[in-house]
């Protein structure tokens, strides 16, 4: 019997090891018993800083909206956030640290196209999840991965369906594009250029630009001297902005329509009058702080107290994110993994908000919650929905 102890205490501290390396792998990183810590990478120093900085506050707002209710099944949400400047490289930087650094449990709300695509590798190598970023791009979603999860209708989409509809409505006679050289831009380009093909019609005119142009004066004398008359735009803010107010200062004055990256208050806001009249596609309506819907506009007035600003469309999208994200950590219950995440998600049904979003639908084949958008214009100063979800 004595001789067989040493071997018994050597089978229960291996028995005791495997028990404890098991545990850990069923562990994920960012979860304690009290604390989910998740990041998020936004644009606060580069072109799109106006995006990024309302995002953060949407995000922040739900966040401090939960810890004060005692949290999400017991634990609190710890929201880190990276400037990536809408830099891609500083994007993989931003990622590397939240992840092996920080450790979140996911990554949440991150914006930008070519950004995304430089950051999901590294997250994807330690299994964290990336959640709704503030991009349509198909490449959220596709090529199917059991960590991309994406809410946003594609720019593709958005244009496939829209453009040709408002070609109709308008009469155009020769349809042309301007748009940024990259992911983004492209998405908006084959979008318009497929539902175009379903009227046999083509682009007359194409011209593009780089990511942080500020002049535009040469794309737009291209589309004049092309006698366009009808304007696709794969643009974000300031190229927006710069495009029309370009034209319109020649007595140029076609047709603009852009992707839900060009709906945002600001392009009224800094670009004034010359703006009316600009088309956007878009899903979440703007909060404006006197818009009839009184669940709008007390929730409008509850983000102004607390940040002392407007708040917009991209407040919003911050806000319904991470929104999303606690109702997915609710339904995974206490033992939270990215395992029983994943799984809670695949057959998650996220209902219409307050903001118009469509339902939203999951499953272990569907990353993309909804690809249903809608018309917008610039009318007096303001956006105003003009059209049901297209199908």
């Amino acid at each position: 019997m004595m001789k067989q102890k040493p071997a018994l205490a050597a089978t229960v501290w291996a028995l005791g090891l495997a028990l404890s390396t098991g545990l850990a792998h069923a562990q994920s990183q960012g979860v304690t018993k009290d604390t989910i810590t998740v990041g998020s990478i936004q644009d606060l120093s580069g072109p799109l800083a106006g995006f990024g900085k309302q995002i953060r506050s949407g995000m922040q707002l739900r966040v401090d909206e939960l810890n004060e209710q005692g949290g999400v099944n017991g634990r609190r949400i710890k929201l880190l956030i990276e400037d990536s400047g809408y830099d891609p490289k500083r994007a993989v930087l931003g990622a590397q640290k939240l992840v092996n650094q920080d450790k979140i449990f996911a990554m949440v709300g991150h914006i930008g196209t070519a950004q995304n695509l430089a950051a999901m590798p590294v997250q994807f190598e330690k299994n964290v999840v990336n959640f709704f970023p503030v991009t349509a791009a198909r490449e959220m979603y596709e090529p199917f991965h059991r960590l991309k999860y994406s809410f946003a209708a594609t720019y593709y989409d958005q244009m496939r369906l829209a453009v040709p509809m408002l070609v109709k409505e308008k009469g155009a006679k020769k349809v042309c594009s301007i748009y940024q050289d990259d992911e983004f831009g492209l998405e908006v380009q084959r979008g318009a250029e497929d539902g175009l093909k379903t009227m046999n019609v083509t682009m007359a005119e194409k011209t593009t630009f780089k990511r942080g142009s500020t002049d535009f004066s040469s794309q737009v004398a291209r589309l004049r001297a092309a006698e366009c008359d009808f304007v696709v735009l794969g643009t974000l803010i300031r190229e927006t902005i710069g495009t029309i107010a370009t034209a319109r200062r020649t007595g140029y004055n076609p047709t603009f329509i852009g992707s839900s990256g060009a709906y945002t208050d600001l392009i009224h806001k800094l670009g004034g009058p010359a703006m009316n009249g600009l088309y956007a596609a878009m899903s979440v309506q703007n909060p404006y702080l006197d818009e009839a819907a009184q669940p709008i506009r007390f929730w409008a007035n509850k983000y102004k107290t607390k940040f002392n600003e407007d708040p917009t469309v991209f407040s919003v999208y911050g806000y319904t994110v991470v929104d999303s994200f606690i109702r997915a950590v609710q339904k995974a219950g206490n033992n939270l993994t990215t395992d029983n995440f994943v799984k809670a998600m695949d057959s998650m049904v996220i209902p219409p908000d307050i903001f118009g979003s469509p339902e939203m639908t999951f499953s272990p084949t569907k990353r993309l919650g909804s690809n249903l958008s809608r018309l917008s214009q610039i009318q007096d100063g303001r956006w105003k929905v003009i059209s049901d979800y297209m199908k």
